[in-house]
């Protein structure tokens, strides 16, 4: 378990770790995954790693390495053994410090003291932690609740537009049909005009062949007869 790791010490995601170290986040996966089959021992919320500053470090010493990534990655892995064991000894004599506390009142009211604005430094940040997580979770609402009133003005407009659409698509069908029908009746208005040309214009001929046969009947009769010529003309 890792004891190298500093109380309210910074951690960073696999993302964020990408960034700082100036690799891919595929590389950040592959450099972890190399540094645990060697040994490393990396912070772990279920399956996923959370790195520290020191994680950090080891993975821009991976990337810059001249060796092999699995002979390097040992080396790492060493460095951080030596770490924790020098974590282990420096709890070990803090725990020692703390069972031989002075016997003189006045050194012990200041070891009291010192352990009281400690304590103190420790709750106040603990109030800080607690008051940015009350403001990171109304932050956390509010993207929220901009993102459903973002959704529902979008899905709204996309009705509108959609009943516009519909509504216009009707209009100009109906302007069609209109049209259409319009058309059909000049059409058929049309026909029957030429309809009637053409009858008007029949009875013309028919009468026209009617005067030129009277016509020709009356010039093939003898000439005593000429005045039935002009009779054609009264009728």
């Amino acid at each position: 378990m890792r004891r190298d790791i500093q109380p309210n010490e910074q951690a960073f995601s696999t993302k964020e770790v990408a960034e700082k170290v100036g690799i891919a986040t595929p590389t950040v996966r592959k450099y972890g995954q190399i540094l645990e089959q060697n040994g490393y021992e990396f912070l772990k919320d279920g399956d996923r790693r959370i790195f520290v500053h020191s994680d950090i470090e080891v993975l821009i010493a991976l990337r810059d390495t001249d060796k092999s990534l699995d002979d390097t990655a040992k080396d790492l892995v060493e460095q951080q053994r030596e770490r924790l064991v020098e974590s282990i000894e420096t709890k070990m004599a803090i725990t020692n410090t703390y069972e031989s506390l002075p016997q003189d009142p006045n050194q012990l009211k200041e070891v009291l003291m010192f352990l009281a604005n400690e304590l103190a430094a420790t709750r106040e940040m603990n109030v800080q932690l607690t008051n940015d997580m009350l403001e990171l979770k109304t932050k956390v609402s509010r993207l929220q609740q901009d993102h459903h009133i973002i959704s529902s003005t979008i899905g709204n407009s996309a009705q509108k537009t959609n009943a516009k659409i519909e509504k216009l698509t009707e209009q100009q069908k109906n302007h069609y049909e209109t049209l259409l029908q319009q058309e059909k009746q000049k059409s058929e208005l049309l026909q029957k005009e030429i309809q009637n040309m053409r009858g008007e214009q029949k009875k013309e001929w028919s009468l026209q062949n009617d005067f030129n046969k009277r016509l020709e009947e009356a010039i093939q009769k003898p000439k005593e007869k000429w005045g039935g010529l002009f009779s054609i003309f009264r009728k």
